[in-house]
């Protein structure tokens, strides 16, 4: 499979996930009708509407405010998947995979209901963790493989290229030109 195709399937994977468990637990197992739901001591199922982005954060209460996120979680989902299709790095691929099916599962959410579904909660005695769902795990997951890949992974790609002298190095630098001057045309 190549990267580019492993990048949209752990997309569509995540907003499938991410959307089938919301759907089952607004409309299959009301969710709302016995919160919370003690799942384990440090972790309970209820139900909270975020009409902001990510923790809470740029709470919106206007069409406007709803209609920009809406539209941000597009277009940063378009972005992201035009760059899975120019990526040769399947790990990267799969991370940013993971960003754009969360953030297609929480625009969903914000065109169907107004607000994202959020239902998963963590805590630790006194300590309690923001309540999310399945696309905001992926993001975070997403964002934390694409920065793992940034320091880590790309470092290792770039000892693995070729010498740059030489035959080998003529074709790595003709390579490096032909993708400068693609990012550079689009």
């Amino acid at each position: 499979m190549t990267p580019g195709r492993l990048g949209f399937v752990v997309a569509s994977t995540t907003l499938i996930l991410d959307q089938a468990s919301k759907l089952y637990f607004l409309f299959v197992d009301v969710l709302a009708l016995r919160e919370p739901l003690v799942v384990a001591p440090f972790l309970d199922f209820v139900v909270v509407w975020n009409r902001g982005i990510s923790y809470g954060l740029f709470q919106q209460h206007t069409e406007f405010g709803r209609w920009a996120l809406i539209a941000l979680s597009i277009a940063a989902a378009i972005g992201l998947g035009l760059w899975i299709r120019r990526t040769n790095a399947r790990f990267l691929a799969g991370a940013l995979g993971l960003i754009v099916g969360g953030a297609l599962g929480n625009a969903v959410d914000r065109i169907a209901y107004g607000a994202v579904f959020d239902f998963i909660h963590f805590h630790v005695g006194s300590f309690s963790w923001y309540v999310f769902n399945v696309a905001d795990a992926a993001i975070v997951a997403g964002v934390a493989g694409l920065l793992y890949d940034s320091f880590v992974l790309e470092k290792q790609r770039l000892r693995q290229e070729p010498s740059r002298s030489g035959a080998a190095g003529d074709l790595w630098q003709n390579e490096h030109e032909r993708r400068k001057v693609g990012r550079e045309g689009s």
